[in-house]
């Protein structure tokens, strides 16, 4: 184990500003597509304020392509994949009629891995001041990772004094030591430089990485669900990803490496027919959950080969028989992973399904039987202008990202600067710095 490095982090973004509008561009690289939206970010008036959210959002720009290149969440083919990303911040720039020069982008593979570090400053028995906190903070955003892996998120998740837990705000508080619970997010260091690289070849830069399941926690859950605890499971294409919440934080991340296209090779394979025949029969035919009805409802499956217009018709229950294993598979393996994380009891009964995938016919049903939770379909919240055909759940992680400039101050890391440790944006200069530019 050695200590992070600058290299061993991903790029961090400056704070908004809580005085001017702010335009803030974000991209989704997906396995089955690439969205980038183009957003103005208006503070709100104190009174306004929520939890996590302290902007107003109103989209300005959006654009969309299939994705190419790409592969459970992991750029496979550089070429393929710059296309699809330049054309999709082309279209989000005209619609905008604005050149965006940097991205937030969100990040799915590298095999995920949470942690939680304590760290421990002493107090001397006296109240706990600004300055104790920025300590300990400082202490916990010192991290130790392994040369192949990269920072992505560092977030203080509690404090405790003198080993009373559960500690929102210590501030004015009496103690001898002073502790915080920072929540560590790392990914593969590969994945992330090769997807940093292909936005690269775009002209354009990244102005920080988010996790996936971050961003469609942020953008799906209400106030209370992340406050009495709630896994959101973001369904992809090419993945699918957890993120727990407890008590208003993100304090569990995970990703399995299997999700919707795989359902769609299945119906290919299994009904012999060509993939985007599958797709099509999945969207508008798929059921994970059987009905008294599926064995007269009859599907025409083109068959296989350029030169052949033969239609098979087989029965729907024929489809959902393929369908159902695979989603079972991927909502056990979820409730597997959860099992293993330790937060299943702080997630309770409460489970939120987004992603392109959790949109098909039965998800939700069959996800109640395996889980044993209560589980409802997520769909962004809280943003205007967004498209018709982006207000779906298949977009959560595109709007979350939009939303994450609103709590990236709380990140916590080691200042890339000489002279020892800063606490990430929200650090006492960082702040006095940003309020000068402010009044500028």
């Amino acid at each position: 184990m050695k200590r992070s490095t600058p290299g061993q982090s991903v790029p961090r973004m400056r704070p908004l500003s809580g005085r001017r509008p702010t335009v803030v561009s974000v991209l989704d690289v997906g396995s089955s597509k690439v969205a980038c939206l183009i957003a103005q970010l208006t503070p709100r008036t104190p009174d306004k304020i929520l939890p996590g959210r302290t902007h107003d959002l109103a989209v300005l720009g959006y654009g969309m392509q299939r994705a190419r290149g790409m592969k459970s969440g992991m750029v496979i083919d550089l070429d393929e994949a710059e296309q699809s990303i330049r054309l999709a911040v082309d279209a989000a720039e005209r619609m905008a009629g604005l050149t965006i020069e940097s991205l937030i982008v969100n990040l799915t593979a590298g095999r995920l891995r949470s942690e939680i570090f304590r760290a421990s400053v002493d107090v001397a028995g006296v109240e706990v001041d600004e300055s104790d906190i920025q300590r300990v903070l400082a202490a916990g955003g010192s991290h130790s990772v392994t040369d192949d892996r990269s920072l992505l998120h560092s977030l203080p998740i509690g404090y405790a004094l003198d080993g009373s837990r559960g500690i929102k705000d210590p501030t004015g508080m009496l103690g001898r030591k002073l502790s915080v619970d920072m929540h560590v997010v790392t990914a593969e260091t590969a994945p992330i430089r090769n997807l940093e690289l292909c936005v690269n070849r775009c002209h354009l830069e990244v102005e920080t990485m988010v996790a996936t399941p971050y961003a469609a926690g942020l953008s799906t859950l209400v106030d209370d669900e992340a406050e009495l605890g709630c896994a959101c499971v973001d369904m992809g294409g090419g993945t699918t990803s957890i993120a727990v919440f407890a008590d208003g934080q993100f304090c569990h991340a995970d990703a399995i490496a299997i999700g919707g296209q795989h359902v769609t090779m299945d119906i290919a394979r299994g009904l012999s027919t060509r993939l985007a025949d599958a797709e099509r029969i999945k969207t508008l035919h798929g059921s994970a959950l059987a009905t008294s009805s599926d064995d007269h409802e009859i599907v025409g499956v083109p068959s296989v080969g350029e030169d052949s217009h033969d239609i098979i018709n087989i029965p729907r229950g024929s489809l959902t028989r393929i369908i159902r294993p695979r989603i079972e598979e991927i909502l056990e393996l979820t409730r597997d992973r959860l099992a293993a994380s330790g937060f299943a009891g702080r997630v309770g009964r409460r489970v939120v399904l987004t992603g392109g995938a959790s949109q098909l016919t039965g998800v939700v049903e069959v996800a109640r039987r395996i889980m044993g939770r209560n589980v409802r379909l997520g769909r962004p919240l809280g943003i205007a202008g967004l498209p018709q055909a982006a207000k779906g759940p298949a977009f959560a992680a595109s709007v979350g990202l939009l939303i994450y400039p609103q709590v990236a101050q709380i990140e916590q890391f080691e200042s890339r600067a000489r002279g020892g440790l800063l606490t990430g944006t929200g650090g006492y200069i960082a702040r006095v710095g940003q309020w000068l530019k402010d009044s500028w």
